[in-house]
């Protein structure tokens, strides 16, 4: 969503002179009092605070640090909103343009009661370097430039600035992790675009067709290739779908509308969802547009080009503890319309929306030359066309299983646990799926959510003012 932020209060006294760290501290003062969601309940947001410019003028400079002073104005409920300093590398990475080598992976304690960390590959991306050099579904490695990993020293070895590191990739056998002898130096390429669409195909199972989906981030760039895929869905005459959101964090609400409507089909014009923000907003767009707090199922793209839906009444989801956002969206939305059946672990439970908020100097568009800062706030809740948006605490699926990483499979093959236990529920064998037990700890770390996937809203919003 663009936003337009003009951090001017019209009064009647001057215009307050903030420059500094205290004009970004001013930028998010505003801001937040203006688009966050739990506005009223925090009392350092509440509208009289800058009635006074004396008063505000203190207030701020007392508050000179931004990113403090940002999560000290955060509700409690709030698990979400964040701060950057750079919102190109934001922006970015709201487009699936990050740094990266290819490799996505989780890092899981050894045991329950261990200090170690290994590392599961989850995926790679193709093109990549990780690609390029072999690196594959599945692949464990313990050390890295020649360290084991620990609970302390993760952060300091994979992420940061670091661009390149050698991963050692390592075997699991009787229980001890032991080197195979490969050392493998991994190259990240700093704007590395990302394929939200990781795999899609038509899987013949006995005598089933079913189109079968990955889906790793929503992205509106993506709306084509998806009509793309459906189309061969289509006319291939699938007889079921599998969407798997398991390593999907969320993404772009109207890429997600345009996914549930090839799903579906047959709601074109109905409510897929509805947007709940602070009650400034809320006023504002009832008496202004009030069709801006809906989100409809569409029949076609916005270059007019139609959608080629499946018309489906039920549908298969792959979740996970990864699934998030703009996932948990399409679940809620489409669970209103059609049979929804998950198949995984329970959700994050993301049951809010952010937006980008920017010091914009004017309502043309131009931000404040003097910093970088931006605002990734809270600003709404979602509820579907039943008004049911309470899932903060996740998910549930209807079938439980957990991918355990040393026993992935491959994706899109049957020899992935997860997908054969849904293609076993679809063809009446679900009782054939074994249980596995998993003989690690917690998972620690996981590269999909490292940027904190969030739900973006697409359109225009200006500031209603006060």
């Amino acid at each position: 969503m663009t936003l337009f932020l003009n951090c001017t209060k019209d009064r009647d006294d001057e215009t307050i002179e903030l420059n500094g760290d205290y004009e970004i501290s001013d930028f998010v003062w505003k801001g937040l009092n203006e688009f966050y969601y739990w506005q009223e309940s925090i009392k350092m947001l509440a509208d009289s605070i800058d009635d006074n410019k004396n008063q505000y003028t203190k207030f701020i400079s007392e508050n000179s640090d931004p990113k403090p002073f940002f999560n000290s104005l955060l509700s409690n409920k709030d698990r979400f909103s964040i701060i950057v300093d750079d919102y190109v590398e934001l922006q970015n990475t709201l487009q699936g343009i990050v740094a990266s080598n290819g490799m996505e992976f989780g890092l899981s304690l050894q045991c329950s009661s261990c200090e170690e960390v290994f590392g599961f590959v989850k995926y790679v991306h193709p093109g990549s370097d990780a690609f390029t050099k072999g690196i594959k579904r599945g692949d464990l490695f313990t050390h890295v430039d020649g360290i084991k990993l620990n609970r302390n020293n993760y952060r300091d070895l994979l992420f940061g600035d670091i661009l390149v590191y050698e991963i050692s990739l390592s075997d699991y056998k009787n229980g001890t992790f032991n080197l195979t002898g490969d050392n493998i130096e991994l190259v990240k390429e700093k704007n590395f675009q990302k394929d939200p669409i990781h795999v899609s195909k038509v899987i013949n199972y006995e005598s089933y067709s079913i189109g079968y989906l990955m889906y790793n981030q929503f992205l509106s760039d993506y709306n084509d290739e998806l009509n793309e895929v459906f189309s061969t869905f289509k006319t291939s005459n699938i007889s079921d779908l599998i969407l798997d959101l398991r390593y999907n964090g969320g993404g772009s609400v109207s890429n997600c509308v345009v996914l549930s409507s090839l799903i579906t089909g047959q709601f074109t014009g109905e409510v897929f969802s509805k947007q709940n923000w602070n009650s400034k907003l809320n006023d504002y767009w009832e008496s202004q547009n009030p069709e801006q707090l809906i989100n409809r199922f569409i029949s076609s793209l916005s270059t007019g080009e139609t959608l080629n839906s499946l018309n489906l009444q039920k549908i298969y989801i792959i979740t996970s503890k990864q699934s998030a956002s703009a996932s948990e969206l399409l679940i809620n939305g489409l669970d209103s319309h059609i049979q929804v059946i998950k198949v995984g672990d329970k959700t994050v439970g993301k049951n809010v929306a952010s937006i980008t908020v920017y010091d914009y100097v004017d309502n043309d568009g131009n931000k404040n030359p003097n910093h970088t800062f931006a605002m990734q706030p809270i600003v709404l809740a979602i509820e579907n066309s039943d008004g049911f948006s309470d899932y903060q605490d996740g998910l549930e699926p209807d079938h439980f299983i957990k991918e355990i990483s040393n026993n992935m499979g491959t994706l899109g093959g049957v020899s992935d646990p997860l997908l054969l236990k849904t293609i076993n529920i679809i063809t009446g064998n679900a009782r054939l799926s074994k249980k596995i037990d998993d003989p690690f700890g917690e998972i620690i770390f996981d590269s999909n959510m490292k940027k904190n996937q969030r739900l973006i809203l697409e359109g225009e919003l200006f500031s209603p003012g006060k």
